[in-house]
């Protein structure tokens, strides 16, 4: 009995997590154009198909194949795949078996595949090819998103410490309880990677365009922060104190961000915005997703305090350095999954510089947060650059300044703009 209830814990945080993807759509989706808010979504939505596909028939044989510690990939096989996983085939026979907990932590972690990937589609809103991002989606699951989640994920524990598995988690050390490097740093970098490659949007300038639909925004925040519970929360796989602490944490950090933020906003900008709340708040869910089972709840609270306002000061990089990151993907995920990856190497249990530790745990995250940030970009930047010299995936301009809706999906967002919808009495 016990068994089963941590195997119905995981179903029930895998479609917590699941439903953060749609909850993204809509968040995104509420600070695009309102000429975009179509083509955004469907972003998010075709990463839930594609991916899921992917994953059903080898992304989940990539990432946590049998492989030793000394594997750098973390896979092994022909080509890195373990073919008795291909189809989830391995977890199938012994569902049949047992408790089922294997196939339910293979569709939990599935669907972090999903929200990683739609995580980048932020920063090339407006003026990205559908058909082109959901190519580079594919590729860049299969090159970055599965190997980087066997170097995290894929490890073996013995009463609380790793004795087998993951790259980076073995071999070097770093603590990352939730994703912080591979769902975080991960996007953010490769949402970079894609800014550059496809350049400025037409006429870009600081506040070109404001948010379209302020309340769908909202409510896409308040979905990313309910799964999110499930996100941190059901990576202990088991319904304990550990598990506990991870929840109290998803809570602490984002208020504590939330307040922040909007009060650098009112310092800075003379209001505070609906807007800054609730990217306050993702800022500290982001921050605190590889740290929530490493931190004291106060100091999940100091890091959404520090995050929110570094969060609110980065994204204004890209109008210093330049890149047109659309939707601050790169403010948000890459810098806040950099703070609350290198925070544990301060203030983590046992383990923080602050807290009397030293240094060294501080070192591998660091270590661990540069290798997964130089790799994503690198590989990201290369599928991009590629796929924009080949089949192009940047739109024209003129369909850019038209609104890629109509042009890439044969639709509108509300009905008044779309004359089939018109009522003429």
């Amino acid at each position: 009995m016990l068994h089963q209830n941590t195997t119905m814990f995981l179903i029930i945080c895998s479609a917590m997590v699941l439903f953060m993807t749609p909850g993204l759509a809509f968040f995104y989706g509420g600070l695009v154009r309102a000429s975009s808010v179509v083509s955004m979504m469907m972003m998010s939505f075709g990463s839930i198909a594609l991916i899921g596909v992917l994953w059903v028939i080898f992304g989940y044989a990539i990432s946590f194949s049998n492989a030793g510690a000394g594997s750098y990939f973390g896979i092994d096989g022909v080509f890195g795949i373990d073919f008795e996983r291909l189809f989830l085939g391995t977890e199938i026979a012994l569902a049949k078996e047992g408790d089922g907990f294997g196939l339910a932590f293979a569709g939990f972690q599935g669907t972090f595949a999903i929200i990683t990937v739609a995580l980048i589609s932020g920063a090339i809103a407006d003026r990205a090819k559908f058909g082109s991002w959901m190519i580079f989606a594919g590729i860049w699951a299969v090159l970055v998103y599965f190997p980087v989640a066997g170097w995290i994920f894929n490890f073996t524990a013995e009463d609380g410490k790793v004795v087998d598995g993951g790259w980076l988690v073995y071999n070097i050390g770093v603590m990352d309880f939730a994703g912080g490097t591979v769902v975080e740093i991960a996007s953010g970098a490769s949402a970079l990677a894609l800014a550059l490659v496809l350049g400025k949007r037409f006429g870009f300038t600081k506040g070109m365009h404001a948010p379209h639909n302020v309340p769908l925004t909202i409510i896409g925040a308040a979905i990313l922060w309910f799964g999110w519970l499930g996100f941190n929360a059901g990576s202990q796989l088991a319904a304990d104190g550990v598990a506990a602490l991870a929840f109290v944490n998803t809570l602490a950090a984002p208020v504590g961000a939330m307040l922040s933020w909007i009060t650098y906003e009112k310092l800075a900008h003379g209001k505070p915005t609906s807007i800054g709340a609730a990217s306050g708040a993702v800022a500290g869910l982001v921050a605190i997703t590889p740290s929530c089972a490493y931190l004291e709840p106060i100091w999940a609270l100091l890091l959404g305090v520090i995050v929110g306002v570094v969060c609110a000061l980065a994204i204004e990089l890209k109008f210093v350095l330049g890149f047109d990151d659309s939707l601050d993907v790169v403010g948000i995920h890459l810098v806040g999954g950099l703070v609350g990856t290198l925070f544990i190497g301060l203030f983590g249990t046992n383990v923080g510089l602050f807290l009397g530790f030293g240094a060294e745990q501080l070192g591998r995250q660091a270590i661990g947060a540069a290798v997964v940030l130089v790799f994503s970009f690198t590989v990201s930047y290369a599928i991009g650059w590629v796929i924009q010299k080949t089949i192009g995936f940047r739109v024209t301009s003129t369909d850019e300044i038209a609104g890629v809706d109509s042009v890439l999906h044969g639709e509108n967002a509300y009905s008044e703009s779309d004359p089939r919808w018109t009522w003429k009495g």
